[in-house]
């Protein structure tokens, strides 16, 4: 089982990123929310991930840099059960839609729960 998550797993085009928020669709789980999309990328079956955390909701950097060193880490925990029955490449964007920091285990459950509804849509 693979725990990496590297260069090449993030979501960094501006234009799937443009993509993703103009025809994705969203889970929600308190206090995440997954916005997704299927691209095409022919030769391998990725995830591409990204982060975010709104500084409307959160106002100071520290605060949001911390949430998403949390979210990064929940991710990479728990991405073993999207990515071993992969049919396609999907963009990823999990946002933070919480006034407040949320403790680990809840950040934890969350994921759980996301990843598991986006297998079943899959």
């Amino acid at each position: 089982m693979n725990e990496s998550f590297g260069k090449e797993e993030k979501l960094k085009s501006k234009k799937l990123i443009d993509q993703l928020f103009a025809e994705g669709q969203h889970i929600k789980s308190y206090p995440l929310k997954l916005v997704y999309i299927p691209f095409d990328n022919s030769e391998t079956k990725e995830l591409k991930t990204g982060v975010s955390v709104p500084k409307k909701l959160v106002k100071t950097a520290v605060q949001r840099n911390r949430i998403k060193r949390m979210m990064r880490e929940v991710y990479r925990k728990n991405k073993y059960l999207v990515t071993n029955d992969l049919t396609s490449s999907y963009a990823f964007m999990f946002i933070h839609i919480s006034r407040e920091e949320m403790p680990y285990d809840k950040l934890d459950k969350s994921m759980n729960k996301i990843l598991k509804s986006f297998k079943e849509k899959m």
